[in-house]
């Protein structure tokens, strides 16, 4: 039976027990991912519509138009046709014009067919004549376009290959998104997928043996898995961004291996110092199965914060990660005690020689300590100076901006990518995410008509149109839609100051004179500009919620508001600082030449919540596991500044093989092609390197050795607050009821 006595530590009660049952954990477990995954599987995951992904005003107009145009939106395709040599007028010019039309033309899945050669459509002939547009739209909605547009494509690479004179390519709503997408995907799944050997690598130096490598790599995975399967059910009512499964990896590879490594480096050292198998196993299950416990709430209270942003992308995100840490966690407390209780030393097989003779099982690091002695000797200077370091990294963030990442974003080797950058040189990107406004209203009224043409006179005298303006109107004549193909590249400053003209300006001039009119203006300019503009509101709410909680929980875990308040602080300045190198490389292109990227003067607007959330969450990982030892050896009778010293030098070495797994996996998003991935790789890699070596090795054991006994304040009239066991009771030292802390005021 077990040495320790019955207590209310959850996390060594479930260790006990699982321990104890080594079977039904083990094969509990296995069951549950099997079937985790077949229900994924038969349930199937639902994404986002992307006929539904707008927000804003942006939103208003597409239910406009999908109530108007039931059977689809535009879904504009173009196939663009260009000559160095010839032009429009050339007859080998006009053949080749007529072999595209008749590629596509009498294909059941596309209306509208437009050819340059037509009378009227002057417009879509460039103005040095050598290059032209054949344009079309694609029946249905976005997902039944996206099954029919692979066969025109190929029709239409058939034609470019009987013409190589000649540069032939198409783009548009749907082989861009369908393309575009797919490499998105791809490159989400080859970061994930390299993530998975610097892990393991990492573990090998860690650990030195395969088995206690492999232990933690596949419970982590395995933790994944089933959160991949599961995450299907709350998709049906919470549909989630196609790339989900991707975050979930990542998110669930770290927090799975962080888990893993803390409870197992604790059992090794345990072991180490001389206690029987079952002794060590309860001691780590009682103190890092505790950190463990604390560390992933928090995680999970982070990554909450995301479902507060009003986006439906970070709402299906913070669903699904919340799932993978609460999965992982449950894994790290119940799992991995019930194998290390079968295993015993035989985790330590297949060891690699050398390897294995540069780790240390038992307490303290040589190396972080003398690193450590300097902070604690002059405990000031090392915090004005790692503080100061740190607020001086943060200070590019005062002009942090940023910007819908458009085609600017994308190199030219993505696919369609080039043939949009061929007709924004030729036609302008109004061509091709052209801006719609959507009417409801009826067409039929004199003082409809009269707005609508206003508004075209009003557009084109404003200078904020680069072609023809376009109007459709329903078979019931109650909802007309203009199309107008706003100036400027889409996502630029231009494209966003015509598109506040159009709103602001010129549609209440017009249409807002009609009685009874409801409009609005949807299209690539308006969903970037109003998802940037609701992020930027939704941002204040997501980090405040993160901010309250996590100070809550750190007050209730170690009983202090001074612990609470400094880890918030902290944690603040690491990223304000990830932020800070974020706009010094890309906002203000000091990396470009290194990273290999074109910089669009600012950063993607949907990074600074998820890196907040994400590194919020991340770093009080490493707060939790090493303040919790370091309250341990207080509670054991040190003082103040010998717990820190403790607490640090024992947790330094598996904080910083943890923050290396994390630095390694981000880092691989830096070599991506997408400036966005770049901007994610670099700010997440830079945060857990600054959080793991400036924060936690300097700034932390600084500012505690310079407040002592202060660190544990708590009020009097918080005395209420559960007493929560930080050591292994089996070796605790009688102690007072309560720590002391300096006298406070009631």
């Amino acid at each position: 039976m077990s040495p320790l006595k019955r207590s209310n530590n959850i996390a060594a009660r479930m260790g006990r027990w699982s321990a104890s049952h080594w079977k039904t954990a083990v094969f509990g477990w296995l069951a549950f991912v099997v079937a985790a995954f077949m229900i994924g599987a038969v349930v199937g995951t639902k994404n986002i519509d992307q006929n539904d992904a707008s927000v804003g005003q942006a939103h208003q107009a597409d239910k406009i138009l999908q109530k108007g145009f039931p059977e689809a939106d535009p879904q504009t395709e173009i196939v663009l046709i260009q000559s160095t040599k010839r032009v429009a007028d050339d007859p080998e010019f006009r053949a080749t014009i007529a072999e595209v039309v008749a590629a596509v033309d009498g294909n059941p899945a596309i209306k509208n067919l437009r050819s340059p050669l037509a009378s009227g459509n002057h417009d879509q002939i460039s103005k040095d004549r050598h290059a032209v547009l054949v344009s079309w739209d694609m029946k249905g909605d976005y997902d039944q376009a996206a099954t029919k547009i692979a066969a025109i494509q190929a029709s239409v690479e058939k034609v470019a290959d009987r013409h190589p004179g000649y540069y032939v390519g198409e783009a548009g709503s749907i082989s861009s998104g369908e393309a575009l997408e797919k490499m998105f995907g791809d490159q989400l799944k080859l970061a994930g997928e390299r993530s998975i050997p610097i892990t393991f690598i990492v573990l090998l130096l860690v650990f030195g043996a395969l088995v206690a490598v492999g232990v933690p790599l596949l419970l982590a995975l395995s933790g994944v898995i089933a959160t991949i399967g599961l995450v299907a059910l709350p998709s049906h009512l919470v549909p989630m961004d196609s790339n989900v499964s991707a975050v979930i990896l990542l998110i669930g590879l770290a927090v799975g291996v962080d888990y893993s490594l803390f409870y197992l480096k604790r059992e090794r050292e345990e072991r180490a110092a001389g206690k029987g198998a079952r002794a060590a196993l309860e001691a780590a299950a009682a103190t890092s199965g505790r950190s463990v416990l604390i560390s992933g709430f928090t995680v999970m209270i982070a990554m909450a914060g995301m479902m507060f942003s009003g986006d439906k992308g970070y709402l299906g995100f913070g669903i699904a990660t919340m799932m993978v840490v609460g999965i992982a966690m449950l894994g790290s407390l119940t799992v991995l005690p019930a194998l290390l209780s079968k295993l015993g030393d035989r985790v330590e097989r297949g060891k690699i020689p050398y390897l294995h003779r540069l780790r240390r099982d038992s307490g303290e690091n040589r190396l972080w300590k003398r690193i450590l002695t300097p902070a604690l000797r002059r405990p000031g200077l090392a915090a004005a100076i790692s503080g100061g370091a740190l607020l001086v990294m943060a200070l590019p963030v005062l002009n942090l901006h940023t910007a819908q990442s458009g085609l600017d974003a994308l190199p030219n080797s993505a696919p369609t990518v080039e043939t949009i950058k061929k007709i924004q040189g030729e036609f302008s990107n109004g061509t091709v995410a052209e801006t719609q406004v959507a009417i409801a209203a009826n067409t039929d009224s004199p003082a409809t008509q009269r707005a609508i043409e206003a508004l075209k006179a009003k557009t084109l005298a404003a200078g904020l149109s680069t072609g023809a303006i376009d109007v459709e109107v329903n078979a019931a004549h109650t909802v007309a839609r203009v199309d107008i193909p706003l100036v400027g590249k889409g996502t630029d400053e231009e494209s966003n100051a015509a598109l506040a003209r159009l709103r602001n300006d010129i549609l209440p001039a017009t249409l807002g004179t009609v009685p009874g009119a409801e409009y609005g203006v949807t299209g690539a300019t308006a969903i970037s500009a109003d998802s940037n503009s609701l992020l930027k509101r939704k941002a204040p709410i997501v980090f405040g919620f993160v901010l309250v909680f996590a100070f809550a929980l750190l007050l209730v875990t170690f009983r202090s508001v001074v612990i609470a308040a400094k880890a918030v602080l902290l944690n603040l300045l690491s990223v304000g600082a990830a932020y800070g190198v974020l706009v010094a490389v890309f906002q203000w292109g000091w990396g470009e030449s290194l990273l290999g990227f074109e910089g669009n003067g600012g950063i993607a607007s949907w990074l600074p919540i998820f890196m907040f959330v994400i590194l919020f969450g991340l770093s009080m990982d490493y707060h939790v596991f090493i303040l919790s030892r370091v309250r341990e050896a207080y509670d054991r009778g040190l003082k103040t500044e010998d717990a820190v010293a403790h607490g640090i030098t024992t947790t330094a070495g598996v904080v910083s093989s943890a923050a290396l797994v994390m630095v390694g996996a981000f880092a691989v998003f830096a070599l991506m092609p997408i400036i966005d991935m770049k901007e994610m790789g670099i700010g997440l890699a830079a945060a857990v390197l600054i959080d793991a070596t400036i924060v936690r090795a300097v700034l932390l054991p600084a500012t505690m050795k310079l407040l002592g006994d202060w660190n544990w304040y708590l009020p009097r009239w918080l005395e209420w607050l559960p007493r929560l066991d930080h050591g292994d009771e089996s070796v605790a030292k009688e102690k007072p009821e309560a720590a002391p802390v300096p006298a406070a005021a009631g």
